[in-house]
Parts: C-alpha cells; structure tokens; sequence
C-alpha cells in the first residue's frame, strides 16, 4: 500500500516552469513506478509521463516529450515532474500514481494521489 500527495501547482504564464512533486509514504517506494496523468476541464484524463523503479525508463506523452522531466529520489520518496515551456493546453488537475510497471494508461496505476491544479494563463 501507498498514499501519495502531490503539491507544487499554481497559476503561471505561459512559457513559464513549475516544478510539482509527489511525496509517497509507505517503505517499498523504490519499488514502485511513478506515473503522472493530467485531466483537463470536460476531458478524459491522460498520460504525462512515467518512471521506472530504476528510473531507467521514462515514457512521455508526445504532447509534453522535450518539455517535461519525470525524476525520482527514493531517498526522500518523491518524485517530480519538472515542466518547461508552459501552454496554455497543460492546464489541468495533474495526478501522481504508482504502480508495478511504468504504464501510459491509467487503469494499471492502483494509487493515487488527490491530484494539483496547474493553470497556464495565455
């Protein structure tokens, strides 16, 4: 079991960074893998990015590939989501999750956080 708070959301500009950051409890984090999913207003949420236990593996979604950074510190079970260049269209509630594997779908992530508002104003 894992209880996941994510914090780190705000309002900025766009073109702006933010950094969010998700602190797990729990003593097998290392073991897990970490997601990130966003859910925009009126939209299905989606994948952002993924880490592996090892943090060798790292999926992105082609719409944020370049412009945001998945990391981990197991030392201090958090992980984060470095985001560069804001739009506007990465407006949205962001949600961590954990799971066995770093899946893109959500329906394999059996925890999650509350989620953290991200809004890039234009």
């Amino acid at each position: 079991q894992v209880q996941l708070v994510e914090s780190g959301g705000g309002l900025v500009q766009a073109g702006d960074s933010l950094r969010l950051s998700c602190l797990a409890s729990g003593h097998t984090f290392s073991s897990y893998a970490l997601g990130w999913f966003r859910q925009a207003p009126g939209k299905e949420r989606e994948f952002v990015a993924a880490i592996d236990a090892g943090a060798s593996y790292t999926p992105y979604a082609d719409s944020v590939k370049g412009r945001f950074t998945i990391s981990r510190d197991n030392a201090k079970n958090t992980v984060y989501l470095q985001m560069n260049s804001l739009k506007s269209e990465d407006t949205a509630i962001y949600f961590c999750a954990a799971s066995s594997h770093p899946f893109s779908v959500d329906y394999h992530y059996p925890y999650w956080g509350q989620g953290t508002q991200v809004t890039v104003s234009s």
